[in-house]
């Protein structure tokens, strides 16, 4: 290779490494200011690690009640000797409501759920004495380890402790099992495996099974019933607490209106009854729910249907002196109003303020004064008991008041916010926003340099060791969210304070803002948007409504820059921004018909939505169940088919895609992958789908082979997919290579005309190309009887050689996608791709190439992606709540009996932001895809300067066009429009994460912060997380694929020096006519390769 190449090289490696470089450190200002918020906003409460004893009574004085010194007894005698509690998950209220006799003339409801439990309505109809159903109220978050820490400790769950649900720790508060197990009772536990992460080596004897696979209903429960009648005859235990697991995994896998529901109710009622037949006289049986489910058996929110549960006593000693009323109201802890639970509230009120400074001064002193007089008139009740009825009515008054107001104020302070983090971290966003949108216009300018961005890295490092060395010199607590805040600042100030002086002084603030005015409209109205939790509901609405109106505006823009229609068709007035650009790359019509299907595509996609809980009125989509849940096997062999046909449909597309552009020719690694991978990762899919669907209907002889290919299919198509991606970094450039004998023929395109010419014009333009196909056509044979010419190389499909990467990866990726997804999504997965092509398309007809440079892509263009990344989360199923997690998606490949692990965890996230990593790695598809379709519209050959006259004297040729290889005539330019793309796609999301930063800050006392706002918080952080990494490694994947297109001409060069005779390279698919070489339409080095004695041509594609 001629060592001129070396400099320049060396170049285009530090620009491309000064990009993602700095794409990274933009993230990590993000990041960094979304870690400070959050260590601010979502705080746990304060845990208090004192335990009650014996010796110390609850209220002042001695207890009336009770003689301490029994055994067993502390603070007041023990009615019952033994305890059986049953819980079972979800099991929501009206599924152990008694059935009301049925008014004559209405017709009957049949829901599965309904009077399933037979034996408590039988009891409470028998015993009404010794029996008692209550409604019992769950505190949200209803997620099951927030609930059992509530109902053994008694305190209230806190919303960042929601997060951790399948990560339990270890209670350190007072509770049930610890102070039982003090006074020397023999605890029993027999279920889900979360007890033994919150009460480790608390059990006398336990048997935990494993119970994140809701996937599994039977072996928790078949399980427990294995031990649980034994354990009852052998009398070795005081308490026996059982945990059944199948009523919530039922709800989870199919919904309480599933017939399997039916089943797994039935088998509790059995279940009960049997411990019913087998209980003793000093024995207490407490069958209770620990939160309830919604209409689609999801729970963690906080709607009526969660948080109503069943709480059922009995004992076969009568317990109560009346008979219950018909209808029982819901019983919630205030209504105990007994000195020794209010005793203990006061206590527990006292400890904490002392500690903690997040409860209110003014109402915790009127509480406390409260208390204090109902102690004292109760105090003197004690000691006159004549005639205090109606005292005795007050003190209970009095203290249920106390009660009520301390479970009001605790729930208002339950997060003490640092309101220094939270404006701390979102003030570092806003500064990420404003640097992204600084430097973004700063990459077109003339004057921009790439030697800049990686100084504010150095200083950001710099700070942080400075700030890490001066801490640990003090002797101070390093916290990595201070510590990489800090770092941040750091890092950004100088920066901003040297672009701003040296550029952004010189302009006005408002050149910032480049976007069209109904584009900054649309993102303004969605930043304001995120305050309101009626937005924040109806956003799978909203995104669908602003994306229309983004497609509408793309089209009437289209329009009045005069590249759609005709003025005299369409009567719209031009904007006075907008003025024509040139003529149309499209057809008109075709143009139109774009934007038509692209609005039909969003209607449909609109189809697949999951109502939030926050609507009753809404039904979800019924498309959103997997197969499994369908009754029908009619029905669900129907949906199957159209499953697979719509993955065959997403399988022809890219092939089609390929072939139309010539790179399915090529013989490198990756398009043979196309070509025989793909399919087998297709009938792995629809095999996968098949036995998914009908597992429950398999023979037991064929159920453990079903179950391991159940989890081996899915792993050979994550490998397929991942050997897919390895063979493209690998080998991405995919074209085609053919070396002849003689020179590089051009190729005249004649215009067909349906008749003979009707007028000179006609004569002018088809007689000399007549003429020039004659003269080639003697040339051509001229030059085959020559016995020997010189070697000419062609190469094809390097027009699109970016593209075709790009398109094959996102294919990759979409495969192990899918397959965590429910089987019908498939047909969302086929209309994102359709409407991502579409889209392009019609943004492309936009947007003007320019040659050589500055490159550029509109933020409608960047706004319209982002839109419908948000749109296409949302027709998956998905909802920025924690109910609305698909769950199932850990279980994916992974055996039934395995433990939560990281590898569950990630499967979850990865099904959750799926939407977000396509459009993240396919961003770069909105600046390939314009030169792309430069092949499908007429281009003129440029005249030089000086050639009026031969113009004028013979037609233009009509030039073939170069398409994705004029970004290499400029690679400066190339490589700062790759940045300009990423700081877009990452302004336009830190938007959004500052506006819900905002809402949440400002809103932080709302009543809807903890459901709404907070949650949104999470999800818009995570979204943005994992879209800057797919962001940064879709730039990546079109660097390489720049690099592997540079070594591919340097290896050709030096095998045509290696061989010492003259030779010509044909590249096609790129481009423009080779009548004539033209040096400033080469690659880099390409003056270099001409010097060595190889011609380089751009011509068509084969």
């Amino acid at each position: 290779m001629p060592v001129v190449c070396a400099p320049r090289l060396q170049k285009l490696w530090m620009q491309k490494t000064s990009v993602l470089l700095f794409l990274a450190w933009v993230s990590f200002l993000f990041y960094a200011g979304i870690a400070l918020f959050t260590s601010g906003f979502l705080l746990t409460r304060l845990e208090l690690t004192n335990h009650s004893s014996c010796q110390e009574p609850p209220g002042p004085g001695s207890l009336p009640w009770g003689r301490r010194g029994e055994p067993g007894a502390c603070w007041m005698a023990s009615r019952f000797s033994r305890l059986v509690l049953v819980l079972i998950d979800a099991l929501r209220f009206d599924f152990a409501q008694p059935q009301l006799s049925r008014v004559s003339g209405e017709p009957p409801v049949s829901l599965p759920f309904l009077g399933k439990l037979g034996s408590l309505q039988r009891i409470l109809e028998i015993q009404p004495h010794h029996a008692r159903l209550y409604q019992s109220k769950a505190d949200p978050p209803t997620t099951t380890m927030q609930r059992l820490k509530a109902l053994t400790t008694g305190s209230l769950p806190t919303f960042i402790d929601a997060g951790s649900n399948f990560a339990s720790y270890a209670i350190a508060e007072d509770n049930l099992v610890k102070q039982l197990t003090s006074t020397g009772r023999r605890v029993v536990f027999m279920g889900d495996e979360t007890w033994n992460d919150l009460f480790p080596g608390a059990f006398s004897r336990a048997l935990f099974f494993p119970s994140f696979n809701v996937r599994d209903l039977h072996t928790v429960d078949n399980g427990i019933l294995e031990h649980l009648y034994p354990t009852m005859d052998s009398g070795e235990w005081d308490v026996l607490i059982t945990h059944f697991l199948g009523v919530d995994h039922c709800g989870h896998k199919h919904g309480p209106h599933h017939p399997e529901m039916a089943k797994k109710l039935s088998q509790m009622d059995q279940v009960i009854q049997g411990l019913v037949e087998r209980l003793e006289n000093d024995t207490l049986l407490v069958v209770t729910g620990d939160h309830g489910m919604t209409t689609s058996g999801n729970h963690g929110g906080d709607s009526e249907l969660e948080t109503s549960a069943a709480l059922f006593l009995y004992s076969p000693t009568a317990l109560f002196p009346s008979t219950p009323p018909e209808v029982r109201p819901e019983a919630p802890v205030s209504s105990i109003p007994n000195t020794d639970l209010s005793s203990l509230v006061s206590r527990f009120l006292h400890t904490y303020s002392a500690v903690a400074q997040d409860l209110q001064v003014k109402e915790l002193r009127r509480l406390q004064n409260l208390f204090s007089k109902a102690s004292a008139d109760y105090q003197r009740l004690l000691q006159s008991p004549q005639g205090a009825e109606a005292a005795l009515q007050t003190v209970i008054t009095e203290l249920q008041q106390f009660l009520r107001g301390v479970r009001a104020m605790c729930i208002e302070s339950w997060a003490r916010f640092s309101l220094v983090r939270m404006a701390g971290g979102a003030a570092l966003l806003a500064a990420a926003c404003f640097l992204c949108l600084l430097v973004s216009h700063w990459a077109t300018s003339p004057g921009f340099y790439f030697h800049p961005l990686l100084t504010a890295m150095a200083w950001g490092l710099t700070g942080a060791v400075v700030c890490a060395g001066l801490l640990a010199a003090a002797g101070l607590k390093l916290d990595s969210v201070v510590l990489g805040a800090v770092a941040a600042v750091g890092s950004l100030l100088p920066f901003l304070w040297k672009a701003w002086a040296g550029w952004g002084a010189k302009r006005p603030l408002v050149a910032l803002l480049p976007m069209p005015g109904p584009v900054l409209l649309l993102l303004l109205i969605r930043f304001a948007g995120f305050f309101s939790d009626s937005f924040v509901i109806a956003e799978a609405r909203a995104a669908a409504f602003l994306l229309i109106s983004l497609v509408l505006f793309l089209v009437a823009r289209l329009h009045w820059e005069g590249k759609l229609l005709p003025p005299k068709l369409l009567t719209i007035p031009r904007l006075g921004f907008l003025t024509p650009t040139g003529p149309p790359r499209h057809n008109g019509m075709h143009a139109l018909g774009l934007g038509v299907g692209l609005l039909l595509c969003i209607r449909l996609a609109g189809l697949f939505h999951r109502c939030p809980e926050e609507t009753p009125a809404c039904s979800s989509s019924p498309w959103l169940r997997p197969l499994a849940s369908m009754v029908g096997g009619r029905a669900k062999n129907l949906w199957y088919g159209a499953c697979v046909g719509a993955l065959v449909a997403l399988l022809v597309a890219v092939r089609l895609w390929l072939r139309h552009y010539g790179n399915l020719k090529s013989p490198e690694p990756p398009v043979l992958f196309v070509r025989w991978g793909l399919p087998l990762m297709g009938l792995g899919t629809s095999a996968y789908w098949a036995l998914a669907s009908g597992a429950d209907e398999a023979p037991p002889r064929l159920r453990a082979l079903v179950a391991g290919a159940s989890v081996m299919l899915p792993r050979a198509v994550a490998g397929l997919a991942a050997s897919g991606l390895m063979l493209l970094l690998w080998r991405p450039v995919t074209v085609l290579v053919k070396a002849a004998t003689g020179a590089p023929r051009t190729r005249t395109v004649l215009t067909p005309f349906s008749g003979p010419p009707t007028s000179q014009a006609d004569l002018d333009y088809v007689v000399p190309q007549i003429y020039r196909h004659m003269q080639e056509e003697f040339r051509g044979r001229l030059e085959r009887t020559r016995s020997q010419g010189p070697l000419t190389v062609a190469a094809y499909q390097l027009g699109s050689v970016y593209s075709a990467a790009m398109v094959m990866a996102l294919t990759f990726l979409a495969f192990p996608l899918l397959l965590l997804h429910a089987e019908r999504i498939s047909l969302v997965f086929l209309l994102l791709f359709l409407q991502s092509f579409l889209l392009l398309h019609l943004l492309a007809a936009g947007i003007p190439i320019t040659t050589p440079g500055p490159f550029t892509v509109p933020w409608q263009a960047v706004s319209a992606w982002a839109f419908m990344a948000t749109q296409t989360f949302y027709s998956t199923g998905h909802q920025p709540v924690f109910p609305a997690i698909h769950w199932h998606a850990a279980f994916v490949g992974v055996p039934e009996d395995r433990a939560f692990t990281w590898l569950s965890a990630l499967l979850v996230g990865t099904n959750t932001f799926a939407s977000h990593i396509l459009f993240a790695v396919g961003c770069p598809l909105l600046l390939l895809w314009p030169f792309l379709c430069e092949s499908q519209g007429p281009r003129k050959r440029r005249q030089s300067p000086g050639n009026e006259a031969e113009a004028r004297v013979r037609p233009e040729e009509e030039a073939e066009p170069l398409m994705e290889m004029r970004l290499r005539d400029a690679p400066h330019h190339f490589h700062a429009a790759l940045l300009q793309l990423g700081l877009k796609y990452l302004f336009v999301l830190g938007i959004q994460i500052l506006a819900c930063a905002l809402a949440a800050f400002i809103l932080r006392r709302h009543l809807m912060v903890w459901k709404v706002f907070a949650p949104k918080f999470i999800f818009e952080a995570m979204g943005f997380i994992v879209s800057s990494v797919g962001l940064c490694l879709g730039i990546a994947l079109v660097m390489r694929v720049d690099g592997a297109v540079s070594s591919w001409f340097r290896q050709l060069v030096l095998a045509q020096q290696r061989a010492g005779e003259q030779s010509s390279l044909a590249c096609k698919g790129a481009g423009s006519s080779a009548r004539e070489t033209q040096p400033h339409l080469l690659p880099p080095c390409s003056q270099d390769l001409l010097a060595s004695g190889t011609s380089l041509f751009y011509n068509p594609k084969s």
